[in-house]
């Protein structure tokens, strides 16, 4: 019979300071919804960047903090790989996101950010030449 090794029990995890989210699970490929429950977008990628632990309870350890949500015209490099360049990203700043949930809710309307300007050509330029494309049939 074989001695049970003597197992000692992990000490919990040090409390983090803000809220701690797994970004695959709660953000990426995530619908963005304005403040009055529209869709915008997608999550398409993130912007983190690096910090100096600050906080008494992370003296000296860098941690990393989210600044923003990128979306833009990623379709073709998901089908063909790579990364669109930085220009094409199109950046929601964090601080405009107000709940995490199924989707991300941001507190301002879709119509002042530029995540919405392809969904707008596309109104004024294509749909609105179709015949009846300029009103609501409902």
């Amino acid at each position: 019979m074989r001695n049970p090794v003597q197992q000692t029990p992990l000490s919990p995890e040090p409390e983090q300071p803000g809220r701690v989210l797994d970004a695959r699970l709660h953000l990426l490929d995530r619908q963005v919804l304005d403040a009055d429950g529209v869709p915008v977008t997608t999550v398409d990628d993130l912007d983190l960047e690096a910090v100096d632990g600050t906080d008494q309870n992370l003296p000296g350890e860098r941690t990393t903090m989210l600044t923003a949500i990128l979306t833009g015209p990623v379709l073709a490099t998901r089908v063909f790989g790579g990364r669109p360049p930085a220009s094409r990203w199109v950046r929601l700043p964090w601080s405009v996101v107000t709940d995490v949930g199924t989707a991300l809710h941001l507190g301002v309307r879709g119509t002042s950010l530029d995540a919405t300007w392809t969904e707008r050509w596309v109104r004024d330029h294509i749909i609105a030449r179709i015949p009846g494309g300029r009103h609501d049939p409902g």
